[in-house]
């Protein structure tokens, strides 16, 4: 069993020694938290669980303290792939929602597994989920302001190996801040968000250029073919240089490989498979 988690880039908020502190211990926490759940639940359960756990810690950008849009709206977009069935769900720009993982997982089951705006909204209501407005003070406070906003690069994502050998991955954002409203980032696309029996990632960077190296798809797809992760992600982050892509990924394989890495420092993340590492 093994379970690695990211929390978006450091460059995402406050870069001082009391917010990478906070970060470290955040990661740890919900790491492990995730590995003891990971022992009574599947791959798929996992990461939605753990998913849910970042968005409601306002250290990141996703569900609580995400970042606000130029209209002055968060609009939040989460998405989960079961590496055992190839299922992938999603919402794109679902407003007023506080878990949209939540969301995303319930989507699971339906013929319809992609929703987005109004229509997100709207099953989302039918399916019990209250309104909840995720702006945080801070997060207002750099709204009105305009605190490098556009530099702002966050998102949080799980990738799972369960006992049974099965993956799952799931990521959620919050978007970039001050993006033209209903911008489509990369973390409901399989670009952003890919698993299947072979291996499982999450990403996180600039969503722009994470879907034109159609990344995590491509990552998995070469570990399908026979890459170890480690090759397949080094591989396919080469393919990012041309046009300087900003990207950063987690990943598990079905052989146990666990790895992240980032075009850009840093990504923050954790991992547990009985031992904690944290990055630092």
């Amino acid at each position: 069993m093994k379970v690695i988690i990211h929390g978006g880039f450091f460059s995402e908020s406050s870069t001082n020694q009391e917010t990478k502190k906070a970060k470290q211990d955040a990661l740890a926490s919900i790491v492990e938290k995730a590995y003891q759940y990971l022992k009574t639940h599947s791959a798929l359960q996992t990461v939605v669980y753990t998913v849910a756990l970042l968005e409601d810690n306002e250290l990141f950008n996703a569900g609580i303290g995400s970042q606000i849009q130029s209209d002055g709206k968060v609009r939040l977009s989460a998405s989960l792939m079961d590496g055992k069935t190839q299922k992938f769900s999603g919402v794109i720009n679902l407003e007023d929602v506080k878990n949209p993982i939540e969301v995303a997982e319930k989507l699971l089951s339906y013929d319809d597994r992609v929703l987005s705006g109004d229509g997100a909204l709207a099953f989302a209501r039918d399916n019990g989920f209250e309104y909840f407005n995720p702006i945080t003070v801070q997060r207002q406070a750099e709204y009105q302001e305009k605190l490098n906003q556009q530099e702002r690069k966050g998102t949080v994502g799980c990738v799972a190996l369960d006992a049974d050998g099965n993956l799952a991955a799931a990521t959620s954002t919050g978007g970039k801040g001050f993006e033209i409203p209903c911008r489509v980032s990369d973390s409901a696309t399989v670009a952003g968000n890919f698993a299947n029996e072979f291996a499982g990632i999450s990403c996180t960077g600039v969503g722009e250029d994470i879907v034109s190296g159609a990344l995590a798809a491509k990552i998995v797809t070469r570990v399908t073919d026979g890459f170890t992760l480690q090759a397949a992600c080094d591989k396919s982050f080469s393919e990012l240089e041309p046009f300087d892509g900003f990207a950063g990924v987690v990943g598990i394989s079905a052989k146990g490989e666990i790895y992240y890495c980032d075009s850009h420092p840093y990504m923050v993340w954790a991992s547990f498979d009985g031992n904690l590492q944290v990055f630092n």
